[in-house]
């Protein structure tokens, strides 16, 4: 039988301890190559290696059924692989494995007694799971809460300026994105915080709104969505504590935001949606996203374009829509950025866009980060398209819509 391992390359790894302090093995004993590692790790110092193995099986129950497994896995590989058990795709209407680095806890079911995260979980012999997980609250690592002076792509662009604070936000781990320039991958990797259920976090965000008199509480990550459960019961929880007038914020990558989840999330109070599908092209996309396969690359692409469109046509009245595009001239070509923007002006030329120029993070450090100027000339290129709305991202700050300085160079 091939098995899947990761082992570190002693040549690249620079003992930065992301390993230890951020993104930490839970099968010490014996690598299950759940591949959490192999992601998270900033200098791609992970490799993963097929071996081939005579395996020691165990016996897991599973519902109180008896499977016969391989040692050598996690528990969601088991469930997948020998019981038949089938994780969500890309509505997460039931445990999904789309982060797969320990982070979002979508994928945590029942393991002996507890909630677990099988994603990172290896089996072992007499492992009991149970798949209904009603009885339990959900479960999410979450940063913050913490107040900010800029907010996100939905955050309406005349309420910031820098000085008073307009949203309450956290960020919750886990993605189903890879990103190799990824901007906040301390948080979108972390797999060792204490998870928090929807009412705490709600409790803590709510209180430092409270405190900082922020016209909005937001929620960012990592993407929030990929835990639907979780983020739905969020949105509750915040709308039960909070004035109707105050912004309930998600910033997402759009990627599961399907018309029945966004029903779902409207209804649990969310009134400001942004959403960020990065660019036009598959092609690009997947370069930017760090997604191999091809039509999952176009899936996600499309359920993000539709999402603001439905956004748009159902929501107009009682959500505040934002786009989020990206820029950097290794990355993202000029024409791409003007076709996106012609797509958004045909929705409608007064859509918030937000364009965040990517610079060097994470593992992908050989990009130099775009200028103010070029930030400048990316604006104009999607005013002229059409756009009323523009606001881009610059070393120097955000620079709003039309001649608006949302800061002074």
């Amino acid at each position: 039988m091939k098995i899947r391992r990761v082992v570190i390359d002693r040549d690249i790894c620079r003992n930065c301890g992301f390993c230890s302090f951020v993104n930490t093995c839970y099968s010490l004993s014996r690598c299950v190559g759940c591949l959490s590692c192999f992601y998270a790790c900033p200098y791609n110092a992970r490799k993963v290696v097929i071996e081939d193995t005579t395996p020691r099986y165990v016996k897991i129950y599973v519902d109180g059924i008896e499977f016969t497994v391989p040692e050598d896995m996690t528990v969601a590989e088991a469930l997948k692989n020998f019981c038949g058990y089938i994780f969500s795709d890309i509505d997460g209407k039931k445990p999904s494995i789309a982060c797969g680095t320990g982070g979002c806890w979508a994928c945590a079911l029942v393991v002996d007694g507890e909630l677990k995260r099988t994603c990172i979980t290896p089996v072992r012999d007499g492992m009991k799971v149970e798949t209904d997980i009603e009885k339990f609250k959900p479960l999410r690592i979450v940063h913050g809460p913490s107040p900010h002076t800029v907010g996100g792509k939905a955050t309406p662009w005349w309420e910031v300026n820098y000085v008073n604070y307009v949203e309450a936000a956290i960020w919750v781990a886990g993605c189903n994105l890879r990103c190799p320039q990824c901007q906040n991958y301390h948080v979108t990797y972390d797999n060792i915080s204490i998870p928090m259920t929807p009412e705490e976090a709600a409790v803590a965000v709510v209180e430092c709104h409270k405190r900082y008199n922020t016209k909005g509480i937001a929620v960012s990550g990592g993407e929030p969505t990929i835990n639907r459960r979780w983020l739905v019961e969020f949105f509750r929880e915040v709308s039960k504590k909070v004035k109707p007038k105050v912004r309930r914020h998600l910033d997402s990558n759009g990627t599961v935001l399907t018309p029945d989840y966004i029903d779902e999330i409207v209804e649990a109070g969310c009134n400001n949606i942004g959403v960020e599908p990065k660019c036009l092209y598959v092609d690009t996309y997947m370069k930017i996203t760090g997604i191999e396969n091809r039509d999952l690359a176009k899936k996600y692409l499309e359920t993000s374009w539709r999402a603001i469109e439905y956004i748009y046509e159902n929501y107009s009245d009682r959500v505040y829509l934002g786009v989020g595009l990206v820029y950097n001239k290794t990355l993202v070509s000029l024409d791409e950025i003007a076709e996106a923007g012609r797509k958004i002006a045909s929705i409608d030329r007064k859509i918030q866009v937000t364009v965040l120029d990517y610079f060097p993070a994470f593992r992908r450090r050989d990009i130099k980060r775009p200028t103010v100027w070029g930030m400048l000339e990316v604006k104009k290129v999607l005013e002229d398209q059409g756009l009323e709305t523009v606001i881009v991202q610059t070393v120097a700050g955000h620079i709003g819509p039309k001649n608006y300085r949302m800061i002074e160079l």
